[in-house]
């Protein structure tokens, strides 16, 4: 898969940067970014080597930073701050740090919240903009949710546009997972269609971490570490009973991102079953059996399940989809607690069975330091970003340095746990989980 990194600019920069930065080393303060800055996309001897041999230039990302030129005026420029999808936590910290990164950094006084995500740009719906200053924002980070609500579901991008040039807003930072940044990305295509000079961001944000080229999102540490104590006590639950199971079921649609992680943080867990696996019921080598053969030399067992987990256990095919074009699940959860008391009271085995599902607690908890960090640095890179005209771009962090990726590549697919990379070995490792659990 051939990707392309360059990322879409407004125009020339001409204004000079507020920031007071340097352009010298050795005089103690940091310097502006350069556009030739570049961060190598594949780090690894062979991906250095492949290159050499076809005498090809190292594909690269943008870095991202300060620029010493800049595209907009400040003193003549409005932003506009909206969020969409499920909730996750670190959302108000990002919006808090765009509000005081543009007031105090870049001296952008003029800013906007659009309520309940992309229907605020929709005057049916009636939803009034609000006003973001420092003063509103100084204490929103200490919650979690989003101060400007949410909501799921396409809107009619040529009304959006309509609505951005009807209040002169120049910079629309978009704070979602896939298909917040699919909307985004053809608002920017509206723009550019249009003509207009108007910068359309996105901070990646889903609590699954199945954004590609990220290496991680915004409450994605909050999330497992929030799941870690609901684990350790279900632990306890299984273990206060003879041939107790508990099972918690953690949120992971398409990637069990955080269920493979808060199994290692807490590493009591014996298995943890993710949509990126598929595995069956019955049959000798099935979980059922896998299981009755834990609780035969342990008697307990606790199971980790992302939401996303056996859908091919399902007999229905039709399946349902949300607002955003996301599939429905199947509850498998609750599935797994019925199949799992149905199959050991078939076989006389009495066993007790546990069910805790703490998922919208956790997306709606604030985030923890880490996160809280990780949120204001993406803000303060989107912001840089944006003032320099680039648009239809994400906030990325990759090889450990934040970078600018256009959208089209980050959401060409969705990232998921590689069963043959280090992640999931280390969750069988720590699990002792069969590598299959096939009939």
């Amino acid at each position: 898969m051939k990707h392309n990194f360059t990322v879409q600019k407004l125009g020339k920069c001409t204004v000079n940067s507020p920031l007071k930065l340097s352009t010298e080393k050795g005089d103690s303060v940091y310097n502006y970014i350069k556009d030739e800055e570049k961060v190598i996309f594949d780090v690894t001897l062979k991906g250095s080597k492949k290159a050499r041999e076809s005498n090809e230039e190292e594909l690269a990302m943008e870095k991202a930073g300060p620029r010493e030129r800049i595209f907009f005026d400040p003193a003549k420029t409005k932003a506009a701050i909206v969020t969409c999808g499920g909730l996750c936590p670190g959302i108000n910290n990002v919006i808090r740090s765009l509000v005081m990164g543009l007031y105090y950094r870049y001296g952008v006084k003029n800013v906007v919240g659009i309520k309940y995500g992309y229907e605020g740009f929709i005057p049916k719906y009636n939803h009034p903009f609000v006003e973001l200053t420092p003063k509103t924002v100084s204490t929103i980070h200490q919650f979690g949710g989003t101060i400007l609500g949410s909501s799921r579901g396409q809107q009619d991008v040529s009304v959006i546009v309509d609505t951005l040039v009807r209040f002169n807003i120049n910079i629309l930072f978009t704070i979602g997972g896939d298909g917040t940044l699919r909307g985004a990305q053809a608002i920017s295509q509206e723009v550019e269609r249009r003509g207009l000079k108007i910068s359309v961001v996105g901070v990646p944000k889903t609590i699954d971490n199945d954004i590609s080229l990220i290496e991680k999102t915004f409450g994605f540490e909050t999330s497992f570490t929030m799941a870690s104590p609901i684990i350790r006590d279900a632990h306890n639950e299984a273990k206060g009973a003879w041939n107790g199971i508990a099972i918690v079921k953690l949120m992971g649609r398409d990637s069990g991102f955080i269920a493979a992680n808060a199994a290692l943080s807490m590493p009591e867990v014996n298995f943890v079953l993710v949509p990126e696996i598929d595995f069956t019921l019955e049959g000798e080598h099935g979980f059922l059996s896998v299981l009755k053969k834990r609780l035969d030399h342990s008697q307990h067992a606790l199971i980790v399940v992302a939401e996303g987990a056996g859908q091919t256990l399902f007999d229905d095919k039709e399946r349902q989809k949300d607002a955003s074009g996301n599939v429905l699940h199947k509850d498998i959860g609750v599935f797994l607690k019925n199949k799992i008391s149905e199959y050991f009271k078939r076989i006389d085995y009495p066993v007790t069975v546990k069910y805790i599902d703490p998922s919208y607690i956790i997306r709606s908890a604030p985030a923890n330091p880490s996160d809280s960090i990780f949120c204001n640095r993406l803000a303060l890179y989107a912001i840089h970003g944006a003032m320099t005209g680039r648009t239809n771009f994400i906030v990325s962090r990759w090889n450990n340095k934040f970078v600018y990726i256009p959208i089209a590549e980050a959401v060409r697919e969705r990232k998921k746990i590689d069963l043959e990379g280090e992640l999931w070995l280390n969750v069988l490792e720590a699990t002792g989980q069969p590598i299959e659990m096939k009939g």
